[in-house]
């Protein structure tokens, strides 16, 4: 549980898909003057730079964002690029921001956003990064914060479930926190990403997840070759409860991107 560390594999293309899709999200949520909440289950250190050398090992970024940015794969609009942009305007041109940052750039001083990272370094850099006063961190258990801020103030928002899956019994754990969470917060947009393993381990939860009859469930994955031989993951996914409207679109251009990637290899 506290040994994992994102910084081997920030800006991969699992990120792309995932912050990208939140970030459309999130815009979305904000065309509307009313405030909402933002809450995130495992937040990391909130701030990666590409050109460290655990980065550089893995080459992650450059098969992900980095290619994205090449190729121009996204639209200049694309509020994931407008958190990019801010990001390295703040931190330097090889900074890349965790979902933390892409929130905390995208959400405005009316919003609330709550971030539950337990690891105790990551904790320490996830403050670091923030903008002092922008947010309230947790160090604790990211699910039992979002099942006891649910129903959170204001109602409107969005949560983001993001565990790294080294405790294996998450896969079997998250279908009924997810059911719990939307019966205590009906209206709240609820996003989970999970990896896509060639054992398939994400099957059974995905199922047990499409079971529950879940309102405005969108499910978007994509799938891509493993970055070095061994390697187990070959896609990424996305759950959402209450997606909100043009949510599949969305989804729709992404898979565009990633086809368009592939075709390029």
């Amino acid at each position: 549980m506290l040994s994992y560390q994102h910084i081997y594999h920030a800006g991969n293309l699992a990120d792309v898909q995932k912050h990208a899709l939140l970030a459309w999200m999130l815009s979305y949520l904000t065309r509307k003057d009313k405030p909402v909440s933002y809450i995130e289950s495992h937040a990391g250190r909130g701030l990666y730079h590409l050109d460290a050398p655990e980065a550089v090992k893995t080459g992650e970024a450059a098969a992900g964002i980095d290619r994205v940015l090449e190729t121009h794969g996204l639209p200049d609009a694309h509020p994931l690029l407008q958190a990019l942009a801010a990001c390295k305007q703040t931190h330097g041109a090889t900074s890349y921001p965790g979902s933390p940052l892409i929130a905390a750039h995208l959400l405005r001083p009316q919003d609330s956003l709550h971030f539950a990272e337990l690891h105790p370094g990551e904790h320490v850099a996830l403050r670091n990064a923030l903008p002092r006063g922008r947010a309230k961190l947790h160090q604790q258990d990211g699910f039992e914060l979002a099942l006891s801020l649910a129903p959170p103030t204001p109602r409107r928002g969005l949560l983001l479930i993001d565990p790294s899956y080294e405790i294996k019994s998450d896969y079997g754990r998250i279908p009924g926190i997810i059911a719990n969470l939307h019966r205590k917060w009906n209206v709240g947009v609820i996003a989970l990403w999970y990896p896509i393993l060639k054992d398939g381990s994400h099957g059974p939860m995905l199922k047990a997840l499409e079971n529950q009859g879940l309102p405005g469930a969108l499910r978007h994955e994509v799938r891509f070759p493993p970055v070095r031989e061994g390697h187990r993951m070959i896609g990424s996914g996305m759950f959402v409860v209450n997606a909100p409207f043009g949510a599949q679109d969305e989804c729709t251009r992404l898979d565009q991107l990633f086809a368009r990637m592939q075709r390029a290899v």
